[in-house]
Formats: C-alpha cells, structure tokens, sequence
C-alpha cells in the first residue's frame, strides 16, 4: 500500500499546479477583460472560485497522505491507529471544505468558511511546532520531514496572503456589481490580479522546495 500512496502524493502535486495554472490564467483573462460585459465576467469569475476548490482539495490531499506515509514509514509513531485515523481525518476535512464552498451563500456556510479561515492559523502553529520539535519531540522524524512541515506550514501561509491579496478584489466587484464598471475600479482589479500572482509564485517556490527535499532527503 505504500507505494501507491507515494504515487498518489507525487500526483496530488501535479493536479495541485495544473488546477492553480487553470485558475490564474482565467483570473488575468477576467481582470484584464474591462471590456467585455460585466455578467459574463461574473460567470467567469465564478468559475474561477468553482476550480479554485481542487486547490483546496490539494491542499488537504496532500498533507493528509504526507501523514499518512510518514506514519506507515515509522517517522510518525501509531502503528495502523494513526495510519488510519489520518486517513479518516483527510476525508473529514474534504467534507469540510466541499461543505465551505456548497453552503457559502447561506449563513450555515458563512460560519463554516469563518472556521476554515481560523484552521488556517491553527494548522500553520502545528506545522510550525512539529518542524521545531515542540511536537513529536521524541519522535524518529528525520531533519528532511522536519524541513517539509515547516516548509508546509510556509505553503498555508502563502493561501492566507492570497486571501488577503484578495479582500480588495471582491469588494471592489461587489461595488461594479451594483454601481457599474468604471478604469478606475477595472484598474483595482488588475492591480489585486498582481499582487495575488505575486504570493502565489511564493507559494510554488515553497512547494518546489519541498519536492526538491524530499527527493535530496538531507540527514
């Protein structure tokens, strides 16, 4: 089985960037676009948050069989209980985040979505504390897996920053929604485009390095 969740996780990262290339070419598409009419940038747009859901399940895909291999690999201790309890622990939280985007427009999801930003914060201090062994201490984690949990912990908060970088963008298309589209509010869009590429090939570089670790797997 372990062989075939290594290949799951070398694929995981292949359909992480395909659907982050997807996303960001027909978010420049629909920023750049001031001309075209308003409601077909907003189907596309909403496109763009429909495919920005493989991210996610990337993300979620890929630290929970990375758990997964370093319990089966004996780096994490628990034997088959924590092998298996990760693997349930994945499906949960897809259920969770599939739940975040289908409820998103009603108050049930409004208060999922504010959970799953807080996670955010929580699972960036746990990644944090297992890279510095304030976490598993005693654990037979080599400095290579250590290296890749703080490396992780840099991918999630790259995704925040894009929140962030975001924040401008979706008020300012809720304001061209209602009001119109004006140069000034099309150039805010371009410029929130900009900045959110920006954390995004910070982003990649993290992720890139942590393939370049685990295939040198530094003592």
């Amino acid at each position: 089985m372990t062989i075939w969740l290594l290949v799951a996780h070398i694929a995981v990262l292949g359909y992480w960037l395909g659907s982050e290339l997807v996303i960001n070419s027909t978010y420049k598409y629909v920023s750049h676009r001031g001309d075209m009419d308003f409601d077909e940038r907003a189907r596309l747009m909403d496109h763009v948050m429909h495919v920005d859901q493989h991210v996610r399940y990337a993300l979620v895909l890929q630290a929970g069989l990375g758990f997964m291999l370093a319990i089966a690999y004996g780096f994490i201790p628990g034997g088959d209980t924590a092998f298996w309890a990760a693997g349930i622990a994945m499906f949960l939280w897809l259920g969770f985040v599939e739940a975040v985007h289908r409820l998103r427009h009603n108050n049930t999801g409004m208060a999922f979505a504010s959970i799953d930003r807080a996670s955010r914060y929580v699972l960036i201090a746990i990644f944090l504390a297992l890279a510095f062994q304030l976490i598993g201490g005693s654990w037979p984690a080599p400095l290579w897996l250590r290296v890749k949990f703080g490396l992780f912990a840099g991918i999630i908060l790259c995704g925040v920053g894009i929140r962030f970088a975001l924040i401008e963008h979706f008020r300012t298309w809720k304001t061209m929604a209602t009001e119109g589209v004006t140069d000034a509010r099309n150039d805010v869009i371009k410029r929130t485009y900009v900045k959110a590429t920006s954390v995004l090939g910070l982003l990649w570089v993290f992720i890139a390095t942590v393939v370049i670790v685990s295939i040198w797997k530094p003592v």
